[in-house]
């Protein structure tokens, strides 16, 4: 990552993510549950989506499968023109390495590193030598507004800044897409305002295609369209 980054390095508004005829089921005993019945979706590039839907209705098992978290049971999974249905498990990991940075309602920050070696986290599966890892923990942390709390650990932050190191952490490595599961909902509105500008400001300034599960209408408003799940279909 350089000095700042990238504004629409890949070009908006080409398609990013595309989802064709997705089903996932899983078993339970002797039971099979299918929870997605035949998805599609396309997500452009510099896109920020906000999937909704009530308990149940599939939200986290579509986002952990855009994330390659998951496998789909049956369907085809493209992100910037590659199969992650199709690649092996090495290969999975190494692509989300590489192209997905991820947030959580619980910001899963280590509690004996400070902020700036939780961000630095993602960097240790690269090449990239300790000076150069520290230089682009910095920047994210800068981008998020936490350049003077680098050498705070988790809990000497508030949980808004946990979660804007969780942030710094997901966008260190600049990834293609980031995929943010509920990262409002551990925190009070005023704070969760300020998380949801932060990641409006990624998105509309830097370039980055988001994929956000919330369950809250306000936070769908900061994103750029709504899609609704419905018993693992999508609605409308």
């Amino acid at each position: 990552m350089p000095g700042a980054l990238p504004e629409l390095s890949h070009g908006a508004g080409r398609s990013l993510v595309q989802i064709r005829g997705v089903t996932k089921t899983y078993r339970r005993g002797s039971e099979t549950i299918e929870v997605l019945h035949g998805v599609d979706l396309g997500i452009a590039r510099g896109d920020f989506v906000a999937l909704m839907g009530p308990s149940g209705s599939g939200k986290t098992t579509l986002l952990n499968l855009i994330g390659g978290l998951d496998r789909p049971t049956a369907g085809a999974i493209e992100v910037d023109g590659r199969r992650i249905d199709q690649l092996s498990s090495g290969e999975l990991a190494r692509w989300r390495a590489a192209t997905v940075g991820f947030v959580f309602q619980f910001y899963n920050l280590l509690p004996v590193l400070s902020a700036q070696r939780n961000v630095e986290l993602p960097l240790l599966l690269t090449d990239l030598p300790g000076p150069e890892r520290r230089r682009r923990a910095a920047i994210a942390l800068t981008l998020v507004g936490l350049a003077d709390r680098r050498r705070h650990r988790p809990k000497e932050l508030s949980g808004g800044q946990e979660q804007r190191v969780a942030i710094a952490r997901a966008i260190v490595s600049d990834p293609a897409l980031l995929i943010c599961d509920e990262p409002t909902g551990d925190l009070d509105r005023t704070t969760g305002h300020e998380i949801l500008t932060l990641l409006q400001k990624l998105n509309r300034e830097h370039g980055k295609t988001l994929v956000m599960v919330t369950h809250d209408p306000r936070a769908a408003e900061y994103a750029r369209r709504q899609v609704v799940l419905d018993k693992g279909t999508l609605a409308g």
